[in-house]
């Protein structure tokens, strides 16, 4: 038997979430603020903000054991398996130290073709980590990178504070599903942490599945957040969903870095162009599910033809992109730009092909993780640090 004690979760404890709703049963990390969900309520996008894809609990305590209950909630396509349940990732000092998952809690079905869910309300579950070093350590538990999470309570064996606030840069980070973690198969196992670890850097990760669309609402959002370092990964969106031409594309992008300007004139700031995807390179969205394939994976139905009336591909991005930054480089020095193709190119997709052709796995992941730290955070690079 152990005698807990019971603390509450208060917004000081979490990192990585841009806001701490308080619920009926306990508290919800966002990451988008309560005026854009009231403002632009869209389910989809409801959903993939409320994931909570680099949010981690931090504390400072003696405990040897923790115990942390929540109410995840899933998404479950209709016609398709339901997911895995969602990995909980304990750190202790920096140190991987266990996983561990939660049954039960709420469900969302969606309809793929509709677009609309329907959420089932489920009870809460616990999951615990034992055998903790009984001394004073700081411990962080990492939130599953592709549910909500819902916290209830935060039962230990010793008093528990939050984490003491280190001296490290605060790296906003803002993409696609890529960023938001995609197929990797634990929260600190998406790119932006394994990036965020090797650059010393506290992360905030903006990764929206199927969201990375230019909305004015985001850059907003980015704006008024504290942040010394932002990248903004730009592209595979655009092109998948068949948003919008070139002629919107320009203008949008320069929108979206003078709204951010607004509020970080000065912050370096990274714009990072689509990794490699053979089926959107030349090819125009939208994209969706093959349904010649018995293994989950996606085709694009585009024309190549119809590049030349303004439709967007990997390709014409990635040029329209590099041109945006030469020409505001000028008037701004603290603003930068990476191919993406840096981070995985061909070789890379060789070697580790995108298992449902748009979404890397764990491997992929690392891969990436690894080389964007080596060309950003290192000596030289636009987020290396200075003096």
């Amino acid at each position: 038997m152990t005698d807990w004690i019971t603390t509450p979760v208060t917004p000081d404890m979490l990192r990585g979430a841009i806001e701490v709703e308080r619920t009926e049963r306990g508290v919800r990390p966002h990451r988008l603020p309560a005026w854009v969900r009231r403002q632009y309520p869209d389910e989809a996008l409801m959903r993939t903000e409320a994931h909570t894809s680099g949010v981690r609990l931090c504390l400072r305590t003696r405990a040897t054991v923790i115990e942390l209950e929540t109410v995840p909630t899933r998404t479950v396509y209709q016609g398709a398996p339901p997911p895995p349940e969602g990995v909980y990732e304990l750190l202790v000092d920096g140190r991987g130290s266990g996983r561990g998952g939660v049954a039960g809690g709420d469900v969302t079905t969606v309809d793929m073709m509709a677009q609309t869910g329907v959420t089932t309300r489920g009870r809460s579950g616990s999951v615990r980590f034992s055998g903790l070093p009984e001394r004073e350590k700081e411990v962080a538990v990492w939130l599953p990178h592709r549910e909500a999470t819902e916290l209830i309570a935060l039962r230990t064996d010793a008093p528990v504070l939050p984490a003491e606030n280190r001296e490290r840069r605060v790296w906003l980070h803002h993409g696609s599903s890529i960023s938001h973690g995609s197929n990797a198969e634990a929260p600190t196992a998406i790119w932006p942490a394994i990036a965020a670890e090797r650059g010393g850097v506290d992360l905030v990760n903006l990764g929206f599945g199927g969201n990375a669309l230019l909305d004015p609402f985001t850059a907003r959002t980015i704006r008024d957040a504290p942040a010394d370092l932002i990248s903004l990964k730009i592209g595979i969106n655009l092109t998948n969903t068949d948003l919008m031409r070139r002629r919107a594309f320009v203008p949008a992008v320069h929108g979206f870095l003078d709204t951010i300007r607004e509020g970080h004139p000065d912050t370096p700031l990274l714009v990072v162009s689509p990794i490699l995807c053979p089926i959107q390179e030349d090819t125009p969205g939208p994209v969706t599910l093959d349904p010649e394939d018995a293994a989950p994976s996606f085709r694009a139905t585009g024309d190549p033809a119809e590049r030349a009336a303004g439709k967007l591909t990997l390709n014409v991005i990635r040029d329209e992109l590099a041109r945006v930054v030469e020409r505001r480089a000028a008037d701004d020095p603290h603003l930068h730009h990476l191919d993406g193709r840096v981070l995985y190119g061909e070789s890379d997709h060789d070697e580790l092909p995108l298992p449902d052709r748009l979404h890397p796995d764990t491997a992929g992941h690392r891969r990436i993780g690894e080389r964007f730290a080596d060309a950003v955070f290192a000596s030289g690079g636009a987020f290396a640090a200075r003096g």
